[in-house]
């Protein structure tokens, strides 16, 4: 074939699918991956096959390729109409409506359809597609040809400043076809091209994977694959191609469309084209001026490498991306190396499944950007900027490698990092709504969602429009101060999520005044990429992340409470599909923090158990574990056994865990006896009908006033408990301002207050191992009755009226006389007792007319008209009621039951841990009455009565006196941690 043919065809190609604005970005007009897609013949086996699954993987693994050219015959049925509808639902799935519109040059169109070595056929209008025809070429030897030139051509993969580049990676991909597809696989594998077989499409391809498998039922196998006669010349032609591919099976790969997964296509082209050019007999080396050098002769490539180099290091140059790059250089500085990786942020790579990933999965510029940083010896200096694409492409495995080198990720990049994974790229911040996570963001706090997802992309949009120096520097000195910002924000975000205080120290208030830090060269932690990972939900990344961090069980215990808060607040705008996501990446971290508590107490229980009160700062958020679980609802870490050690050593304030022993301590250690919760337990029942305690204090609770108040709402015997103090407040009003002769109002509302007084007294028994779940499902079972009565309420009202309105149609004093003769209480009387069987039937006939009249006195009431429809609702409504809402409530308290007795071990050491934390600080009635003053006292001493110098003095000492105290625990608490979580999860 005529070389200028060729070339032709490629600068045809090149300059039809790329237009100027995509080339200035850096230069390269020339595709990152090639798919040759062959197999169009006439098929004489009606045998069906699961295109779709090829069609997925095909664009899958196109899309992961970056700038990915796929070539095909172009033909109007067979394999060609497979690809052009594969390519179709690429179009409508990535552009949508705007598909006709888009050019096959546009930037945005990342894959391109080449129609090439095919004559141009008429296709439908619906079946139209966006593609690229060739003006020369047809036949399988063009094709041929054509395919050996590309691999001969040369891309840049990161950056046209320098000349690295490498040859365009191309892949031969096959399906059905027949024996001029068998010939074209052969002359492909002599011109040392990978070649990747999709077995279960029929025929050649089949036959080709069966023959590599089998070689004795080629006969048998070919005339059934094929349905074609054979004579000799033909089956010896067939057997000749096949042996010549059996040589060079090493560059076949095979994708089984039965079995295997579409995504892994990705990995099996990387892996192929990767292990064709390692081969030693199809490399090119080049010198500096790109001259190429015989295979056998290999002294130029040494003379790149200087002796000392070889001796430290046997393996230096020997990188596939090192012998492959035509290099104008030796030794290049770190900042050139740094410009060139600076191309990987215009490539925006395609996010993958992390469960499929291998360092060789398109798009290949990380395993050549990772040998090239490995060869120059700058992983740590110049690894920043691959560590930031691995994570916005989710490439698990060089992040875990990165990381593993010390690579620190940019404080500067982080801005990028949130605009890329969480922000919502099509959505204007304040014009517009969405469904994604940028929104829901905004809904806890619009200042601090922007500062996440819009500020960097409204910067980078000033970046662009103001192209000098000046402005430029400018934006870059903005940027850094934004990579601040958004730092803080997400921080802010977390606490405002979880209603927490910002913990400060001294330490942090140092920094803050410190403005001499230069945060361009600051390194983030690891803590700030776990939480951009928490709110992207990058479930892999977030468990590297949380393994390579401090503090393990709190910070899985504030992750896991994050996902399930962004869980309810999707829930909330019906995302049901990223709700239910979140929720389950919340049970995983939820799930891996009760194996580090089990595997912990199995290594060292007593220092597990000390962990449990082990206070630490993540996030700003000052707790420590059990107290952040509790205030949490982890019902599942507060039922841990670790848990309840140490809320038992808590209980019995370090003495006999029994109730005999623990009465005889009273006198070997009666300070321990008198301030244990249980002593203050006990005495404050045994006086709560004398005098009630009614102080609240805040406990160890590190949240805002807001959210300790809401959850001491929220708890069902502090309800009781505001209710009896209210009546009783009434009730002494009623006496004394609104007097009557008997006091029968001030009688009712005492004798009320003291029927909840004792409803609360019920409190007693929740510490009981058997009483305490039965009490916890009578207070379930409550809030099922509730919700039954809000419903009842409606339907005894709707049928009350109806019964009046029929029975008493002139009736007018409706509010006449006082509030006890109101008519809305005979309304509601006759419904509401026929939820309980009282018919009263003799009233809803209109029979009963004793104590009645036909006019309307102050005596006596009119009596009731005689309405046949009223009795025939009336026994509608009993059937509804009786049977159905009855029923209703009835099969809710047997949920409600098994549900709660499913779990009663668990809800009742929760419930447990509040009795016993109430207690820890609360002092008991009367005695309360007198240390009222003295908290007071203290309270204000504390905040207000000191003088700087002494409360510095105060705190310095207190600081010392814990830190001498603690140190040592804590540094080994911290080490089993991280030795536990790492033996669980092993993922570094």
């Amino acid at each position: 074939m005529d070389a200028n043919d060729l070339k032709f065809t490629w600068n045809e190609i090149t300059q039809g699918v790329t237009t100027t604005n995509s080339t200035s970005d850096d230069g390269n007009t020339s595709p990152t991956m090639v798919f040759s897609v062959i197999g169009d013949s006439d098929s004489f086996v009606p045998r069906p096959w699961p295109k779709t699954v090829f069609q997925t993987a095909l664009i899958e693994a196109a899309k992961s390729g970056g700038e990915t050219w796929i070539l095909y015959n172009g033909k109007k049925h067979g394999l060609s109409k497979v690809v052009r509808e594969a390519y179709k639902n690429y179009e409508d799935i990535e552009f949508k409506t705007r598909a006709a519109k888009n050019k096959i040059s546009d930037p945005d169109r990342h894959v391109k359809l080449v129609n090439i070595a095919g004559k141009e056929v008429s296709q439908n209008t619906s079946e139209k597609t966006t593609e690229f025809k060739t003006t020369l070429g047809e036949g399988q030897e063009f094709l041929l040809d054509f395919e050996k030139f590309v691999s001969e051509q040369d891309v840049s993969f990161f950056s046209q400043q320098m000349d690295t580049k490498m040859p365009v990676p191309i892949a031969i991909i096959v399906c059905e076809g027949d024996i001029e597809t068998i010939a074209h696989i052969s002359k492909a594998l002599q011109h040392k091209l990978p070649v990747i077989i999709m077995k279960g499409s029929g025929m050649a391809a089949d036959l080709v994977v069966d023959y590599l498998e089998n070689k004795n039922l080629l006969r048998k196998k070919a005339s059934i694959l094929l349905g074609i006669r054979f004579d000799d010349t033909t089956y010896q032609e067939l057997k000749k191609h096949l042996k010549s591919i059996d040589k060079a099976k090493d560059l076949v790969e095979v994708f089984d469309l039965e079995r295997d997964d579409p995504l892994m296509l990705s990995n099996i082209v990387g892996e192929t084209v990767v292990s064709c050019w390692s081969i030693e007999s199809t490399l090119q080396s080049y010198t500096n001026e790109g001259v190429k050098i015989p295979k056998h002769d290999k002294s130029s490539f040494h003379s790149d490498v200087s002796h000392t180099e070889v001796n430290e290091n046997t393996n230096k140059g020997s990188s596939l991306a090192w012998k492959l790059l035509r290099r104008n250089f030796v030794s290049p500085e770190e900042k050139i190396i740094y410009q060139v990786l600076e191309g990987f942020k215009e490539s925006k790579p395609y996010v993958l499944n992390p469960k499929y990933s291998t360092p060789t999965s398109l798009p290949l510029y990380f395993y050549f950007g990772y040998q090239l940083l490995q060869e120059l010896e700058l992983i740590e200096e110049c690894g920043p900027v691959l560590l930031l694409e691995a994570l916005k492409a989710n490439r698990c495995d060089y992040v875990r490698v990165l990381l593993d080198r010390g690579v620190h990720l940019k404080m500067i990049n982080l801005p990028e990092l949130y605009e890329q994974a969480v922000s919502c790229q099509k959505c204007k911040f304040k014009r517009k709504d969405c469904l994604h996570m940028q929104w829901i963001l905004k809904q806890i706090q619009e200042k601090q969602a922007k500062k996440l997802c819009h500020e960097y992309r409204s910067m980078m949009k000033k970046r662009i429009k103001h192209g000098n120096p000046q402005n430029a520097k400018y934006i870059v000195e903005e940027l850094t101060e934004l990579s601040v910002s958004v730092a803080d924000a997400a921080t802010g975000l977390c606490r405002k999520l979880l209603r927490y205080k910002e913990y400060s120290t001294d330490e942090f208030s140092d920094k803050e005044k410190s403005p001499t830090i230069n945060v361009n060269l600051k390194d983030t932690t690891i803590s700030d990429i776990l939480l951009w990972a928490i709110f992207a939900n990058r479930k892999e990344l977030a468990e590297i992340c949380w393994l390579r961090g401090d503090n393990h069980l709190l910070t899985g215990l504030v992750c896991s409470a994050i996902l399930r808060k962004l869980s309810k607040k999707a829930s909330n705008v019906k995302e049901q599909i990223l709700s239910i996501d979140l929720e389950e990446h919340s049970k995983l971290f939820e799930e891996r923090c009760i194996s580090i508590m089990d595997s912990m107490y199995q290594e060292d229980s007593q220092h597990a158990i000390d962990l449990m009160d082990d206070e630490a700062v993540v996030w700003g958020i000052h707790s420590s574990p059990l107290t952040f679980a509790y205030e949490n609802f982890m019902y599942d870490v507060v039922a841990h056994t670790c848990s309840q050690k140490y809320i038992n050593i808590k209980w019995y304030n370090n003495l006999a865990p029994d109730l005999v022993p623990f009465l005889q301590s009273a006198i070997r250690k009666p300070k321990n006896f008198v301030t244990a919760p249980l002593t203050k337990y006990i005495f404050n029942y045994m006086v709560f009908l004398t005098v009630l305690g009614c102080l609240e204090a805040r406990g160890r609770s590190h949240r805002g006033y807001y959210s300790r108040m809401k959850r001491y709402l929220y708890d069902f015997w502090n309800g009781v408990d505001l209710l009896s103090y209210a009546l009783l407040i009434v009730a002494l009003f009623v006496r004394h301002v609104h007097q009557s002769k008997p006091f029968t109002d001030a009688r009712r509302i005492y004798a009320l207050s003291l029927l909840v007084m004792y409803l609360r007294f019920l409190e007693v028994f929740l510490i009981h191992r058997k009483l305490g779940p039965t009490l916890i499902m009578i207070k379930e079972m409550l809030k099922d009755l509730l919700r039954f009565l809000f419903i009842a309420v409606f339907v005894v009202l709707g049928v009350g009226i109806y019964y009046h309105t029929n029975l008493w149609p002139d009736y007018e004093a409706m509010w006449d006389g006082g509030w006890q003769n109101w008519r809305i209480w005979t309304i509601l009387y006759y419904p509401y007792w026929q939820l309980y069987a009282e018919i009263n039937l003799d009233h809803l006939d209109g029979s009963n007319e004793s104590n009645c009249t036909s006019v309307t006195s102050a005596d006596s009431s009119k009596c009731p008209r005689e309405d046949w429809t009223v009795q025939a609702i009336a026994a509608i409504y009993m059937l509804f009621s009786n049977f159905l809402l009855v029923n209703l409530v009835i099969a809710m308290f047997s949920y409600t039951f098994e549900r709660v007795q499913e779990n009663s071990e668990k809800l009742w050491r929760f419930e447990r841990y509040t009795v016993i934390n109430d207690y820890d600080w609360r002092i008991p009635s009367p005695i309360n009455l007198v240390f009222l003053p003295y908290r007071l006292f203290r309270y204000l001493a504390k905040h207000d009565c000191c003088s700087p110098h002494c409360k510095q003095i105060s705190i310095l000492e207190q600081k010392k006196k814990e830190k001498r105290k603690r140190e040592k625990n804590e540094a080994y608490q911290r080490s089993l941690q991280k030795i536990t979580a790492l033996r669980n999860h092993s993922k570094i």
